[in-house]
């Protein structure tokens, strides 16, 4: 969507923080022992309280809240009977619906413990998320989110996982513009108009460069022995600094 007036933008933001304290609270809560149908659970209830409604559910029916992804499974996890455990690295993505308007977050963490590999990992995707939401700017090609995002990944050497990318997002989970790449491409000539609405999600690997899709039928999967990172904002184009959408209450993100 392009937005049209601060009505609206008001409540892009006030879905956008619900998820994004949706999230926070879901990583504050997750604990070892607990199953991930349990964490989505917690995250349901949150949504809940303020009459915002589970995207993935409400568009695709997806079996879950939440979509939580764990280990070599990096992105659209289903909620399930499967215990956390220390040491596992854990994406979270929330994405909701209030009042006919969406918003998507992510972030990835490990669980109680402290993995230096698995720490830079998920700098190398905050800073590659931040260095694209700062190269989307209105009369500005689409693609240079992905040169952007790109290029800091390169600077810590890791993969990016190609085949997934970032999307529209405003009045539905997915709209136009359709796959943003996190990777240059230079027949990409779209533009990003003032006032788009889109996501900037990153995935970095530490050997991946493509993501399977399971028997399941939704959860995204890379080789056992790699891993992936995850981290998403909802943003609004403009002509200088876009609007972040997902900040949490707390101000902090991740």
């Amino acid at each position: 969507m392009n937005v049209k007036s601060n009505d609206e933008i008001e409540k892009l933001k006030n879905i956008g923080q619900i998820v994004a304290d949706t999230l926070v609270l879901m990583k504050e809560k997750a604990k070892p022992g607990m199953t991930s149908k349990e964490l989505d659970e917690i995250g349901f209830e949150y949504l809940d309280k303020f009459g915002a409604k589970s995207a993935p559910k409400v568009t695709y029916n997806f079996p879950g809240y939440t979509c939580i992804s764990i280990n070599h499974k990096i992105a659209h996890g289903i909620p399930s009977e499967t215990k956390l455990k220390k040491g596992d690295l854990i994406n979270i993505d929330v994405s909701a619906e209030l009042y006919g308007y969406f918003a998507d977050t992510g972030g990835t963490f490990t669980l109680e413990n402290t993995n230096p590999h698995y720490e830079r990992l998920c700098k190398a995707t905050i800073d590659s998320m931040y260095a694209g939401i700062f190269a989307a700017k209105a009369n500005k090609k689409i693609s240079d989110i992905g040169k952007a995002i790109q290029k800091t990944a390169k600077s810590y050497n890791y993969n990016i996982i190609e085949n997934l990318g970032s999307h529209g997002v405003g009045k539905a989970l997915h709209e136009e513009p359709k796959f943003i790449s996190s990777i240059y491409d230079d027949n990409d000539k779209r533009i990003l108009s003032n006032g788009s609405v889109i996501t900037v999600e990153p995935f970095l690997s530490n050997g991946s460069n493509y993501a399977n899709e399971s028997q399941d039928g939704w959860t995204l999967y890379i080789n056992k022995n790699h891993r992936a990172a995850q981290f998403e904002h909802s943003i609004i184009v403009t002509d200088g600094e876009p609007i972040i959408l997902t900040i949490p209450s707390s101000g902090r993100f991740f």
